[in-house]
C-alpha cells in the first residue's frame, strides 16, 4: 500500500482523499490535478494499471482506485480504510466546528438572558455579533465562559448610585484591575454602558468618553476625577464645602466639587427648600457668573451625562428640600440625558418642552437634528415636535433667556 500511494507522486492524491474525510464527505467521484507532471501521471498509471490519459491535467477516479486495493489485496477493505492506515485517525472538520458552534452558542446563552430581562441592551447584543467582538477578546469558548459570567456580573450591578469602577471590578471578578482601560471584561463593558446611555456601543475611544459612559450609569473611576460644577450655592460654614461654595458665591466665582469632597461628610449647602437650576452646559455657567457673580441664584451644571459627584451633588440638595428645574439641549442626547435624571429626581422642566422647543425656533437658528429618536418622560409632545421641524438646539443659543431666568430669581 505504501509503495502505491505513499510516494511524493501521489501526494496529491492522499491530500484530496484526506479533505474529504475531513470535510465528512464520501470517498467518491473523481478528483483533478490541474498540472500534471510525468511522474506523477506514471504514479497513476502504475497505481491503476493502464494509460492515465493525455494533456496537462490528470482526472482520476477515485471509485476506480477503491476497487484496484480492494481487488489487489493491498487494501482489502478499500480506499478510505487505506487512507485511515496511512494518515491515522483524520479529524471530522465539520463535526468538530459543529461542536466549536455549540460552545460558543453556550457561552453566549447568559448574555442572552440577560437581554430578555433588559431589552434597552439589544442593540448592544448585536454589535457583539456583528463586530465578533466576543470571540476577538476571547481565544476558546472556555475563555468566553468566564469572561461573559463576569460580564453579566458587572450589568447586573449598573446603574449604580456611585460606586467606584475598582470595586465594581473587584466585587464581579475578584480583580479590582479587570475592568482598566484595555482589558477584554472593560471592552464588552463599556460597549453595554454606552447603550445603557442610549449611545452607540464603538464610542469613540477618548479617555473623556469612557468616563463619561461609565458615568451615566453611576460607576466613577476614582473620587477625584469625578467632580460637578456649580455657582451660587449658598453655602455655610459647619462644613469644608460648605465653606468652599460659600466663598465661591460671596466672590461670584463657580466651583468644582469632587465626589471626594461630597462623599466624606453631610456638607452644608444652605440651599434649603429653594429651586436649584440645572443645566447641561458649563457655558450656562461661565455665562450666570460673567453677568450675575454673587447674585446668581443656585445652578448646578451636569457637564452631559451626570457624574456620580452631580448625582451625589443633587442627592444632597434633595435631601434638604430643594426642587429641581432642568434644562439642556433640544437634541435626541440631551433628551435621554434628561430622561436618566428623571429616573432619579423630580424636576420641573425650564424652558425644556415643546412650547419652548418652538418659540426657541422663532429666535434662533439650530443645525439639522440627526441620531436615535427618544420620547421625553415630562413631556409626550417634545418628541414630535423635534421630528416635525427637525432642528436641534443648543443651550448656547437661548442663553439670554436662560440668564433672564435667572436673573428673576435670584
Amino acid at each position: 500500500m505504501h509503495r502505491l500511494l505513499g510516494g511524493e507522486h501521489t501526494a496529491w492524491l492522499l491530500d484530496r482523499v484526506r479533505r474529504r474525510l475531513e470535510l465528512g464527505k464520501p470517498v467518491t467521484g473523481t478528483v483533478t490535478l490541474a498540472e500534471a507532471g510525468l511522474e506523477q501521471r506514471r504514479a497513476m498509471e502504475r497505481l491503476l494499471g493502464r494509460r492515465a490519459g493525455a494533456g496537462t491535467s490528470l482526472t482520476v477516479s477515485l471509485d476506480e482506485v477503491d476497487a484496484v486495493l480492494r481487488s489487489s489485496g493491498a487494501a482489502p477493505d478499500g480506499l478510505t480504510a487505506a487512507a485511515h492506515t496511512l494518515f491515522g485517525n483524520v479529524s471530522d472538520r465539520v463535526a468538530m466546528e459543529a461542536a466549536e458552534a455549540e460552545a460558543w452558542s453556550a457561552a453566549c446563552a447568559p448574555l442572552d438572558e440577560l437581554v430578555e430581562r433588559r431589552p434597552e441592551l439589544t442593540t448592544w447584543r448585536t454589535w457583539l455579533d456583528t463586530t465578533g467582538m466576543l470571540r476577538r477578546v476571547a481565544a476558546t469558548p472556555v475563555d468566553a465562559t468566564a469572561l461573559v459570567e463576569a460580564l453579566v456580573r458587572v450589568l447586573d450591578a449598573v446603574p449604580s448610585t456611585g460606586l467606584a469602577l475598582g470595586r465594581l471590578a473587584a466585587a464581579a471578578t475578584g480583580d479590582a484591575h479587570a475592568l482598566d482601560d484595555g482589558r477584554p471584561l472593560s471592552t464588552l463593558s463599556l460597549g453595554a454602558v454606552r447603550a445603557l446611555a442610549g449611545a452607540a456601543p464603538a464610542g469613540d475611544g477618548s479617555a473623556f468618553e469612557r468616563r463619561a459612559a461609565w458615568a451615566a450609569v453611576g460607576v466613577h473611576r476614582d473620587e477625584l476625577s469625578s467632580s460637578v460644577l456649580c455657582t451660587g450655592l449658598p453655602g455655610g460654614t459647619a462644613t469644608t464645602v460648605g465653606r468652599m461654595a460659600a466663598l465661591a458665591r460671596e466672590v461670584g466665582e463657580p466651583c468644582v466639587l469632587t465626589l471626594r469632597q461630597l462623599g466624606r461628610d453631610r456638607p452644608a449647602l444652605g440651599a434649603g427648600d429653594a429651586l436649584v437650576r440645572v443645566c447641561e452646559n458649563p457655558i450656562v455657567v461661565a455665562s450666570a457668573a460673567d453677568e450675575l457673580g454673587p447674585d446668581c441664584p443656585p445652578l448646578v451644571c451636569l457637564s452631559g451625562h451626570p457624574s456620580a459627584a452631580a448625582l451625589r451633588l443633587l442627592t444632597l440638595l434633595v435631601a434638604d428640600g430643594a426642587h429641581l428645574a432642568y434644562h439642556g439641549d433640544f437634541d435626541w442626547g440631551g433628551i435621554r440625558i434628561a430622561n436618566a435624571l428623571r429616573e432619579r429626581f423630580a424636576w420641573q422642566p425650564w424652558r425644556f418642552d415643546a412650547p419652548a422647543y418652538r418659540s426657541a425656533l422663532t429666535s434662533v437658528t439650530g443645525g439639522a437634528l440627526t441620531g436615535r429618536p427618544a420620547d421625553a418622560t415630562w413631556d409626550p409632545n417634545l418628541r414630535p415636535a423635534l421630528e416635525q421641524h427637525g432642528i436641534h438646539v443648543q443651550e448656547e443659543l437661548v442663553l439670554p433667556e436662560l440668564i433672564a431666568d435667572l436673573r428673576s430669581s435670584r
